[in-house]
């Protein structure tokens, strides 16, 4: 049976390679972004290694782009069952919390934090019918409570509510055979990481394609980096 995989923002960076890897596990995934010459440009990529793979326009703050585009799948692919929430902003680089205009942290939560849970909402049903579904959100330790410092407040609250989503919706699906988790990638070296970080994209995006591959008795509702445990 081939799986199907969504992958949110995946036209670069950590979401491309999340894509790439699950391709060369047998997985067709389903690409996505805002742009479409960068998502068709990515598909192609993948189809040059015999990749199973599917280009869509998606915008995770459209509700109606995000309707047209579960309704392909169902038309199309009968079902969904791997989802990677990958698609986010930070806009409040090198800003404080006192700083930080309120516009800033809504621009911030409509990408990161209500466009994944939208998506969620239309995604779980279809994993339900098929008693399958793994579900990774990436997130990052600047969200973790007990790890919680100054600055970046935009970036770092959506991402704690994340976290949240991650714990509420895992306890809804326990026992469904539907696995959801959160995976901080560290600092890697894309757009929105900057060139000084120490990690590649092939490194960030390792844990979350193990979280998307979980066997039927996976951890569920927990948040990981590098394969492991570490405290919300």
């Amino acid at each position: 049976m081939e799986r199907i995989a969504l992958v949110t923002g995946a036209n670069r960076g950590i979401g491309f390679e999340i894509a790439r890897q699950l391709g060369i596990k047998g997985i067709h995934v389903l690409v996505s972004g805002r742009n479409r010459e960068k998502v068709e440009g990515v598909a192609d990529l993948m189809k040059k290694d015999d990749l199973k793979v599917t280009p869509l326009v998606l915008d995770v703050t459209d509700p109606e782009n995000i309707d047209r585009i579960f309704r392909f799948i169902t038309d199309t692919f009968g079902r969904l069952d791997i989802l990677v929430n990958n698609a986010a902003i930070f806009l409040s680089k090198d800003r404080n919390g006192l700083d930080t205009e309120a516009s800033v942290i809504e621009d911030t939560f409509n990408t990161n934090v209500i466009g994944p849970f939208r998506i969620k909402q239309r995604a779980i049903p279809i994993m339900r019918r098929h008693h399958y579904g793994r579900i990774v959100n990436l997130s990052s330790r600047m969200g973790a409570i007990n790890e919680m410092s100054g600055g970046y407040p935009g970036y770092r609250i959506s991402k704690t509510a994340l976290n949240a989503m991650t714990k509420i919706l895992a306890a809804e699906v326990r026992g469904e055979n539907i696995l959801i988790n959160s995976m901080c990638p560290g600092w890697v070296k894309t757009e929105m990481g900057g060139q000084n970080a120490p990690r590649t994209p092939e490194k960030g995006a390792e844990t979350a394609v193990w979280l998307a591959m979980l066997p039927d008795n996976g951890p569920n509702g927990k948040f990981f980096r590098d394969h492991k445990e570490i405290k919300w």
